[in-house]
């Protein structure tokens, strides 16, 4: 079977990890990876609080709930801690949620929002991606 792709996303842009403690995690992660988070933002659209931390190419985002009817709260209360998405950067958001919706994705967003590190972001619905959050991101400020 071949597939026809318009569009392709540019990379991996990072990880996302739901987290019940966002200081005890980051001290967790600072030991993991052996690096300390270079970045924390409130995206208040989103109700968390984010810590980023840079390995290699690829980063990890900590997303922590600011309310408890965040969408992190409601995922760590159903599903425990853990890989919330995976987000892969594109050059234009618009067109790729366009085309993500002429192949059959079901899209969270029809829109691009604001998101944390200078991005522009919008989902993809799991129910179309395997059961994979998908995040789609655009850089907008370096």
């Amino acid at each position: 079977m071949f597939f026809v792709v318009n569009f392709s996303m540019n990379k991996l842009e990072h990880i996302g990890i739901a987290v019940a403690n966002l200081e005890a995690s980051e001290a967790l992660f600072t030991r993991l990876l052996g690096v300390s988070p270079y970045k924390r933002e409130e995206v208040e659209s989103e109700k968390v609080i984010t810590s980023f931390f840079q390995v290699g190419d690829v980063k990890i985002e900590l997303l922590a709930a600011t309310q408890e009817s965040s969408t992190i709260a409601k995922f760590i209360e159903k599903k425990g801690e853990g890989l919330h998405h995976l987000a892969f950067e594109v050059d234009n958001l618009a067109d790729a949620l366009e085309e993500k919706a002429n192949g059959g994705f079901e899209l969270i967003h029809t829109q691009p929002k604001p998101g944390a590190d200078g991005k522009i972001i919008a989902f993809l619905h799991p129910k179309s991606t395997n059961s994979v959050l998908t995040e789609m991101c655009q850089t907008v400020n370096k």
